[in-house]
């Protein structure tokens, strides 16, 4: 074999060993944006406020059909955006939608939901601490709620931990591992925005949300 078949050969090998590594190299992921066929908080809220404009005529459902593209659509090319009908991020902002992203497990965010997680589940099982920290943590990315692990906390009236005295109480043990699961992802209410003991309050609205799951004393509903 000469030298040139060899080298032939050799850069032959490279230029399949380079195909091979570039297609293993996973694609970049495109942003999660609403579109036709998304369902969930953000699109209620999208239909939500296209309503109150007078753009989508149709029912609040949390599904993103062909309605409420147009209806997008139609809100894009008032604001002289591009007519995709997807609600991207410039488009969410226009409609004034913002919403929040889970915070990193620091020991900052770790020991301000702790004290709340034992604040709220004290005496409950370790499951249910974690589930109210799930709860937290929907709130944060829910359109409906404050966008930080703080605002969603200090809510006015959305805890009654820190008005009678719990927030202020040494802080479980079990909690802090309960935060970091939270924070991790894990949700055992299968994504709750709200949670109730039925023995301890009388509030008419937490009576009207669907109950999701039940664990320990508490109801945990969307």
């Amino acid at each position: 074999m000469n030298s040139f078949i060899k080298m032939l050969l050799v850069l032959t090998a490279i230029v399949l060993c380079a195909a091979v590594a570039n297609s293993s190299q996973p694609e970049k992921a495109l942003p999660a944006y609403s579109r036709t066929g998304s369902s969930g908080t953000e699109v209620e809220e999208i239909q939500r406020v296209l309503k109150e404009r007078g753009l989508f005529n149709g029912e609040i459902t949390g599904y993103y059909g062909e309605q409420t593209r147009q209806a997008v659509t139609r809100f894009q090319k008032q604001q002289g955006l591009g007519q995709t009908g997807i609600a991207d991020e410039e488009t969410l902002k226009r409609l004034g939608i913002t919403i929040g992203v889970v915070p990193d497990a620091t020991e900052a965010n770790v020991n301000l939901l702790a004290r709340m997680i034992s604040a709220e589940g004290r005496g409950e099982p370790y499951i249910g601490q974690v589930a109210i920290g799930a709860v937290i943590c929907n709130r944060i990315e829910h359109p409906s709620f404050p966008d930080t692990l703080a605002g969603v906390l200090y809510q006015n009236g959305a805890f009654s931990a820190l008005y009678d005295g719990q927030f202020d109480q040494p802080v479980a043990d079990s909690a802090y591992a309960a935060a970091r699961d939270a924070l991790a992802g894990w949700d055992p209410t299968g994504g709750a925005i709200y949670y109730y003991n039925p023995d301890k309050t009388s509030n008419r609205f937490i009576y009207s949300r669907p109950v999701i799951t039940v664990i320990g004393d508490h109801r945990f509903c969307s």
